[in-house]
């Protein structure tokens, strides 16, 4: 069933946030979904592939379906070679595919109004505005921000398809350096990013603080910038606010115009839920679009991923009409499913914090700069950002008032270290489940 297939690629997305890009690009990338019966998903890959992911990534598959779809399903396996027919791997039951990520498909509201409207300047004249170059645009995950970013591309292509376009990453933009570094091919680099027409990165904070790449994109910025090129950036939080990005670069980044994206209000939310909906064929009662706006504040991707849920959730189970329990079991994993205020979520989840590393919650909150106080604080405010979705100001409240480029700066550390790192990545699960089951 579509609806699932869906679900099974926000799965894949989960397996590629715990490995890195080789890793998952090596073992995951050809790993295709053909069936759900209801209790057993059935996946093809080839052989050699499939003996690897059962020895050593049976536990992350697992474990990132029950993350994604709320719920254990048997894992099943058959050979690409053997696979059907793709006419016989579509359910009956038909839904909308999900579409290009386009200005059309972005929905306004007065959070987003304004990065929205600099967006669609900049792809009808790129370059031609100085003003606008480079745009910056910076908000807390899963504002949207990505999306504007594709909607841009999207819409210069359509318009001058002849345009040369570069769409990336700020971490994709370090690997790349290392390799061309290591393979002696730093012309290749060079070509790939100074002869473009529009440079597009997300997450350009991923560059902060390492030297090397600092150095080829401040020079690569320069080219394209006095060549008239269109540069559009997006980041996690405003250039003033990345205390490792050199001086130089936070300057140049600050030429152009920086918008910011807030969390959505509820009116946008409940839209961003009816179009999503729409997209899929579903219909969803004003009474549930309600429950899950004031359910999910802060996060755009989760309340389109609450959507998915929901479908995939009524369609395994056969159910006809979408009602708040549904919508409640569909959701549970990706929100606070205890009706806890985020406050007291914030409150369990720094003393579980507090629990795991044997210190007092109070010196979590604490000024004091002592090592383990420190670390702690640094992945309490990460796990309170991954499970309440609280904007950095929010959250530095209930750190005695620290400023919300600390929080984003610890935040971003964690997220970094839990990526590299996987004693921190089990310890920070570990607490994450402790709070959900004991709320």
């Amino acid at each position: 069933m579509n609806s699932f297939k869906s679900l099974f690629d926000e799965v894949k997305k989960e397996i590629q946030k715990n490995l890195s890009e080789a890793v998952f690009n090596v073992w995951f990338e050809e790993l295709e979904f053909v069936s759900f019966d209801g209790t057993a998903v059935t996946l093809t890959i080839g052989e050699f592939k499939r003996k690897i992911i059962e020895q050593k990534f049976m536990n992350l598959l697992n474990d990132s379906f029950v993350k994604v779809a709320g719920f254990d399903v048997e894992i099943k396996f058959l050979d690409s070679e053997n696979k059907p027919e793709k006419s016989q791997q579509v359910s009956t039951l038909e839904s909308n595919e999900d579409k290009e990520s386009t200005f059309d498909t972005f929905v306004v509201g007065p959070s987003n109004k304004f990065a929205h409207a600099a967006a669609l300047a900049v792809s009808v004249n790129p370059g031609e505005v100085s003003e606008y170059n480079p745009l910056f645009i910076w908000g807390n995950s899963g504002l949207g921000k990505t999306h504007l970013l594709n909607s841009i591309a999207s819409e210069i292509k359509k318009n001058t398809p002849e345009r040369n376009i570069l769409s990336t990453h700020g971490e994709a933009i370090t690997n790349e350096l290392i390799e061309c570094i290591k393979k002696g091919k730093m012309n290749d680099f060079h070509d790939k990013y100074r002869t473009v027409d529009v440079l597009l990165v997300d997450d350009v904070q991923f560059i902060a603080g390492k030297v090397q790449t600092e150095e080829e994109f401040f020079h690569t910025f320069n080219s394209l910038y006095n060549a008239g090129k269109q540069i559009v950036l997006t980041s996690d939080r405003p250039p003033k606010d990345m205390p490792t990005l050199a001086d130089r670069l936070r300057t140049r980044f600050e030429w152009g115009l920086i918008a910011d994206i807030q969390p959505p209000d509820l009116e946008t939310r409940m839209a961003i839920i009816n179009r999503k909906a729409e997209s899929m064929g579903l219909n969803i009662p004003n009474d549930v679009v309600l429950f899950v706006a004031e359910k999910i504040k802060s996060n755009i991707r989760q309340l389109e991923g609450a959507v998915k849920k929901i479908a995939a959730y009524i369609n395994i189970f056969g159910s006809s009409t979408v009602t708040i329990n549904i919508a409640q079991n569909a959701i549970k994993d990706i929100f606070n499913d205890n009706n806890q205020s985020p406050e007291v979520l914030t409150k369990k989840i720094i003393e579980e914090v507090a629990r795991s590393y044997s210190i007092e919650a109070s010196e979590i909150t604490s000024k004091r700069q002592y090592a383990a106080a420190t670390n702690a604080r640094q992945i309490a405010m990460y796990i309170i950002s991954e499970m309440t979705g609280l904007p950095a100001k929010k959250i530095g409240e209930s750190f005695n008032g620290r400023d919300h480029s600390t929080v984003l700066y610890s935040i971003s550390k964690v997220r970094d270290e839990v990526k590299k790192n996987s004693s921190l990545k089990n310890t920070v699960e570990d607490i994450m489940k402790n709070v959900r089951q004991n709320g």
